[in-house]
């Protein structure tokens, strides 16, 4: 199981989840404090913007970003729940677990998935460039960002609430 949740609502959705993995992508991931129940080696942290194209003095997501968050994922052994988490819980978080999902079974409809994530969470808005980067590294042709087009936009607000993404 994937959670996905604000910086504000780590802490407590890794209580509340038991999860043995954590998965951080925002800028200044300096600030952000592993929760003691999570292993070093068990929480990646990856530093990006939240942009969707090339914009001097921040970080766009980028190919490498992608494939380090998916080789992550990849290497998670599902005992624990994953949580994922960026800095409000809406943008890259959602895309990241979008990503997760789809890297994670390989044959599962890329609309179903992005349509269960609109049923988690009416707000989520996930990073169309982590997408699309997704969808190239995991060959998905394009689907990936069709999806998000079936998916619409998500309503607006400061910040998320935590929800879980499905596998199965």
């Amino acid at each position: 199981m994937i959670h996905v949740c604000s910086l504000a609502a780590l802490p407590e959705t890794v209580r509340l989840t038991g999860a043995s993995h954590v998965l951080t992508v925002m800028a200044n991931v300096a600030q952000v404090q592993r929760p003691a129940s999570v292993l070093p080696a068990n929480h990646l942290k990856v530093e990006m913007d939240d942009i969707t194209e090339e914009i001097n003095g921040f970080v766009a997501p980028s190919e490498a970003h992608v494939e380090k968050l998916l080789n992550f994922v990849l290497g998670w052994d599902r005992s624990a729940p994953l949580v994922v988490h960026c800095y409000a819980g809406i943008s890259r978080s959602t895309a990241s677990a979008f990503a997760a999902a789809c890297a994670l079974n390989p044959h599962r409809d890329e609309i179903e998935i992005a349509r269960k994530i609109r049923a988690a969470s009416p707000i989520a808005a996930p990073n169309r460039r982590i997408v699309g980067l997704a969808d190239k590294v995991l060959g998905r042709d394009g689907r990936m960002l069709r999806a998000l087009d079936e998916m619409g936009p998500g309503a607006i607000i400061a910040e998320s609430w935590p929800f879980r993404v499905e596998l199965e």
